[in-house]
């Protein structure tokens, strides 16, 4: 398996209405190899992944699939990361909607604040979410992503994606942000 297709393995919705946080989350996860769609609302990362904002069921018609530049692809998530503040929908009513979503319900779900609010973690982890990250998200927390989209490949793809990870950083990865080198 080439590095291509490992890159193109794992695909992550980055959800933030901040402009700067936006870039980051998604600078550190393409950094990680992953692919990234970003968005700026709870309800467009809603519509790209199919589901019907007004549907009160949280089920979708059809299965999820989204129209990019008029060309129909089907939908493949691994992970959703999102902003927990956001104005119109909170990144806990997307939590919920996923998790009330029979197509989507499986999807792992990351939420991140840079409010330490132990009752808004709690909650967030019991209606579902895989993790909770304060803000600012680093590499290492991105690095804490990966086995929760492990779940849902087969044991012959981890062991491809195993080897692919030896290959890309047989040692440890340094990265720059404003100024501050971030090893990992």
């Amino acid at each position: 398996m080439g590095v291509g297709a490992a890159e193109a393995q794992f695909h992550v919705l980055a959800v933030d209405d901040s402009i700067i946080d936006r870039k980051l989350i998604e600078r550190l996860l393409k950094t990680s190899s992953y692919q990234v769609t970003a968005v700026d609302s709870g309800s467009k990362a809603l519509e790209f992944l199919g589901l019907n904002d007004q549907d009160d069921q949280g089920t979708i018609a059809e299965a999820p699939s989204v129209s990019l530049n008029n060309q129909h692809q089907d939908v493949d998530v691994n992970l959703i990361i999102t902003d927990y503040c956001m104005p119109g929908m909170t990144g806990y009513d997307l939590l919920k909607k996923i998790k009330e979503s029979k197509f989507l319900k499986d999807i792992p779900v990351v939420i991140m604040s840079s409010e330490n609010e132990p009752s808004r973690i709690n909650r967030c982890l019991e209606e579902g979410a895989e993790e909770f990250f304060l803000k600012p998200v680093k590499l290492s927390d991105v690095h804490k992503l990966r086995p929760h989209m492990m779940k849902g490949t087969s044991m012959e793809d981890e062991a491809d994606i195993k080897g692919v990870e030896e290959i890309q950083s047989p040692e440890k990865t340094r990265t720059q942000y404003n100024g501050f080198d971030v090893v990992s």
